[in-house]
């Protein structure tokens, strides 16, 4: 099974809520230093002081991270590589632009191996080596009381922060020492305990509101990824997000991303039979891929706007060229395409060799590490960071937007207003809108919030 097969479980995490803090189409903000501004000052705190080893995970040279992802498994080889490859390239990165906390930053990695007991290994593992987890991807991580309790060098029950691109479990998303850069849908009670039953949940319809402008009213068949219960329910709000939006919802219907051509036809032949104009995929993009195949094979041509999620943004999709052409994707980040518009953005892209979406996310969740670090040395200087002094600078960052690579956010919950939208033209990704390089749409009524009980609405998918 290829690398890409299970991108559609990346949707179980949902299309989340925050707030971006900048108005409709605002330019991402561009500092010049990118990772290295905030370092640089905090390095000056350096000078003439004996570093010490503080906690786990830090020495009086080097400060250890653990990245946990599933790269391993069987099921999806090198599913989320990126994240690995992200954090070894912020590692040279940063020790080549003067270090963190006045040393050298060491990233340890963990195979979690598409296995809660895995991530719960990588867990225990993290707690003995590491100061913290950074940029990690682990989608069966539901038992998060060893990230949460577990004992710092003097054998206080701190936890170990989790600075995490993505996070699907709910447990993971709402553990207290939890700190996430995909967004959130739930809003996680002040304990850490996870939500349950009929509830709000906040969904995006920003690209909803856009393909309205370009197909009205929209009338659709939603392509919900159904390998797992948890993908499922994850697609239930994004359902009812754009319904009240305005789309007129011809069915919702499970699909795999393990499926070949053939099991299409009955979709396309649905779409044909009620002359729908709409197609979301909220799987990956082999479903799409096959979908589009499977449309152009039957002559299914009312449908106008073909739209997918940010698990089409690959190199896999865009190869298809004149089989997935026109079709729509977005994210709350600047794309690749723009590259040189955002120092942070040219960071990564010039330490890793193979971006993906997931690597991006994960290098964001390590400047959010670097930034609370920062914040202790400006603060108390660099022989005060410990694992209870970067949670506290974590929790005090209540918007943060990677050095305006990403719509700003809390990483401790909710998620952007902000969003690119791009478009598959001869077989390269380009902007649709805004049609500007380096800017993002942003607008608080790109947000609503919907309440049902996932579990139980998942039921209700064919």
């Amino acid at each position: 099974m290829k690398r890409y097969r299970w991108l559609g479980l990346l949707l179980a995490a949902g299309l989340l809520a925050g707030a971006c803090g900048r108005s409709g189409s605002d330019k991402a903000s561009e500092p010049s230093g990118g990772s290295t501004a905030t370092t640089a000052a905090s390095n000056a705190k350096c000078s003439g002081v004996t570093l010490e080893a503080t906690d786990t995970g830090v020495t009086a040279d080097t400060i250890t991270v653990q990245v946990m992802a599933d790269t391993g498994s069987a099921l999806a080889p090198g599913l989320f590589q990126g994240n690995v490859d992200a954090l070894q390239g912020f590692e040279k990165y940063i020790n080549a632009n003067g270090g963190i906390g006045c040393r050298k930053l060491k990233v340890e990695t963990w195979d979690s191996k598409l296995d809660p007991s895995e991530a719960k290994n990588g867990q225990i593992n993290a707690c003995k080596t590491a100061l913290a987890m950074v940029g990690g991807n682990s989608l069966f991580n539901p038992d998060v009381t060893e990230m949460n309790t577990c004992a710092d060098s003097k054998g206080q029950p701190t936890g170990i922060p989790d600075v995490s691109a993505l996070a699907n479990d709910v447990n993971e998303q709402c553990a207290k020492n939890a700190y996430i850069i995909q967004g959130i849908s739930e809003t996680c009670p002040a304990d850490g305990t996870p939500p349950s039953g009929v509830r709000p949940l906040v969904a995006m319809v920003g690209p909803t509101k856009y393909y309205e402008t370009l197909a009205s009213p929209l009338k659709g068949i939603f392509l919900v990824p159904g390998d797992l219960p948890t993908t499922v329910q994850s697609a239930t709000y994004q359902i009812e997000g754009q319904k009240q939006a305005g789309v007129d919802w011809v069915g919702a219907y499970k699909v795999s991303g393990r499926s070949e051509q053939s099991a299409y036809t009955p979709l396309v032949q649905t779409a044909n039979s009620s002359s729908v104009n709409y197609v979301y995929n909220g799987s990956n993009d082999a479903v799409m891929i096959n979908m589009r195949r499977e449309a152009a094979a039957q002559g299914l041509n009312s449908v106008k706007v073909w739209a997918c999620s940010l698990a089409c943004y690959t190199e896999k999709f865009k190869a298809a060229g004149a089989d997935v052409d026109g079709t729509y994707t977005w994210m709350q980040f600047l794309p690749f395409e723009d590259k040189g518009s955002n120092q942070e953005l040219d960071n990564y892209l010039g330490a890793v060799s193979k971006p993906d979406s997931f690597g991006a996310q994960a290098w964001m969740a390590a400047v959010l590490f670097q930034q609370s670090v920062d914040k202790v040395v400006e603060t108390d200087g660099p022989n005060a960071i410990t694992r209870a002094s970067v949670l506290k600078a974590l929790s005090g960052i209540t918007s943060f937007d990677a050095n305006g690579w990403m719509g700003a956010k809390n990483p401790k919950g909710g998620f952007s207003n902000c969003m690119v939208i791009m478009k598959v033209s001869g077989s390269s990704f380009v902007r649709e809108t805004p049609s500007e390089k380096g800017k993002l749409d942003c607008n608080p009524d790109y947000l609503i919030t919907v309440t049902l009980d996932p579990t139980v609405e998942a039921q209700k998918v064919q």
